[in-house]
């Protein structure tokens, strides 16, 4: 791979914003004095490129490191909390870093590993396998909802009891409309409760009492024997019938009445 170090050295330095940042000890190998030393750099973390500097405030990176088809892992070495980097290449070249620590050594070893594109790959396949699930669940939801309201909506017109009350037509017998209540049955019947039971009719109105005399000093007028037991059944709710019981009554008043003005009493 080959990089143009200008661009390189300006996005290490830029305000980009970096994954990691920190010192470690890298471990540099002397061959001609068969000996290990390690230098103290200032590594920067953006992306899959690991830079280094000499120093933190320094505008030019060191070096480079491309992390691709890489692993990173502890080592065995003299310096504590030391872990490499390790590339699939036999003769590629592996990189030894110790931390000031265990909590910063644990956190580079973690940055490192999730900085490569083939882990932002897997990443990525994971989240969109989730979005798509997501995605189907939230249709399901949408859809289950309007279903059950609309199913619901059709069994409540389709089923006579749910109606309201006020659309149900008021029942008619001899021009007169019978008592209801919330299920009017017609003349002779009685109306059935919410319960199941028998609703009992409204209270006829009490009779209405004669004087014992009339302002003149006669006698009131008596009614007839059938008119003193009323015809009708008690439990009846047929006002018609009621109605023309009641109203005899008033025919002996107003008879009585016509009499005595043609007597010449007012």
């Amino acid at each position: 791979m080959k990089l143009n170090e200008r661009s390189v050295a300006h996005y290490a330095t830029c305000d980009s914003p970096a994954d990691h940042t920190g010192f470690l000890r890298k471990r540099v190998e002397r061959h001609h004095h068969h000996g290990t030393s390690y230098q103290r750099r200032w590594f920067v973390l953006k992306g899959n490129l690991l830079f280094y500097f000499e120093e933190r405030e320094s505008r030019e990176p060191l070096g480079l490191v491309v992390l691709e088809g890489c692993t990173v892992e502890l080592c065995e070495a003299a310096e504590e909390f030391a872990f490499a980097i390790r590339f699939d290449d036999a003769g590629a070249k592996a990189y030894v870093l110790v931390a000031d620590g265990q909590a910063a050594m644990e956190a580079w070893v973690k940055a490192l590993s999730r900085a490569s594109f083939d882990y932002m790959r897997l990443v990525v396949r994971e989240l969109e396998k989730q979005l798509e699930e997501a995605c189907k669940s939230l249709a399901a939801c949408r859809k289950s909802p309007r279903r059950s309201s609309s199913s619901g909506r059709k069994r409540h017109l389709s089923n006579p009891a749910l109606q309201p009350l006020q659309e149900k037509s008021t029942t008619l017998e001899n021009g007169y409309s019978t008592w209801s209540s919330g299920g009017c049955v017609t003349s002779g019947a009685t109306c059935s409760d919410h319960d199941g039971g028998q609703m009992k009719p409204p209270p006829l109105p009490p009779r209405r009492r004669l004087a014992a005399s009339s302002a003149t000093g006669s006698p009131a007028p008596s009614l007839s024997p059938a008119m003193l037991e009323s015809p009708v059944p008690p439990e009846t709710i047929c006002f018609s019938k009621l109605h023309n019981w009641y109203g005899q009554e008033i025919a002996v008043l107003r008879r009585e009445w016509q009499e005595r003005q043609k007597r010449g009493h007012p």
